[in-house]
C-alpha cells in the first residue's frame, strides 16, 4: 500500500491522493510505519513531497477521528477559531463538536451513516430535542467540509458570535 500511495503521489490530484489514503485507512491498510520507510528513501521526490503533505491530516493526535472531523478541525484552526470538544456527551446526546460556553453543536455527517429513512427521522427528532434543551445544533455534510472548508469555518465563526451575543 505504501508504494501504491507513493506512485499515486506522482500522478493523482491532491484530492484523489487524500481519497486513496482515506480508503486505505478505512480498510485498515494504512500503515504509517511502512509509508515512513518508503518516504525515507523517496521523500525528496515530487511524489514523496505530495504524499507527505497529504498525510499531515492523518498525523494529528486525533487520528482515530473520521476524516471529515479532521478536515473540520483543520478548517477551524486555519480560521483561528477556538476548537470545540469532539465526540462528547452532553445531556443524553453524543455530539460530534461542541462549544459548551455557547451551547452550540455541530454534527458532521457523511451519507454512509445517514442514508436511511430511519436515520433521517432520528436526525430530525434529535435536532428538535437539542433545541428544546437550549442547544443550537447545525448539521454539516462531510462533502461540504471537504469542498468548502473556508466557508464552513467562516459560518461557524458567525454562529458562535451570534450565540455569544445572545441572538
Amino acid at each position: 500500500m505504501a508504494r501504491t500511495l507513493l506512485d499515486l503521489g506522482a500522478v493523482a490530484t491532491a484530492r484523489d491522493l487524500t481519497g486513496a489514503i482515506d480508503r486505505a485507512r478505512r480498510l485498515g491498510r494504512l500503515d504509517l510505519e511502512s509509508v515512513d520507510a518508503i518516504l525515507t528513501r523517496h521523500g525528496r521526490t515530487v511524489a514523496g513531497q505530495r504524499l507527505k503533505q497529504a498525510l499531515t491530516l492523518y498525523r494529528k493526535p486525533v487520528f482515530d477521528r473520521a476524516r471529515s472531523e479532521l478536515l473540520f478541525l483543520e478548517a477551524l484552526e486555519n480560521a483561528g477559531h477556538r476548537l470545540p470538544v469532539l465526540n462528547c456527551w452532553v445531556e443524553k446526546w453524543e455530539i460530534d463538536a461542541y462549544w459548551e460556553a455557547e451551547r452550540f453543536a455541530v454534527e458532521v455527517d457523511g451519507w454512509e451513516a445517514h442514508g436511511s429513512r430511519q436515520a433521517f427521522e432520528d436526525d430530525r427528532l434529535r435536532l428538535e430535542e437539542m433545541k428544546l434543551a437550549g442547544i443550537d445544533c447545525i448539521r454539516i455534510s462531510a462533502r461540504r467540509i471537504e469542498t468548502h472548508p473556508k466557508q464552513v469555518a467562516q459560518r461557524i465563526g458567525t454562529f458562535l458570535a451570534r450565540r455569544r451575543a445572545g441572538e
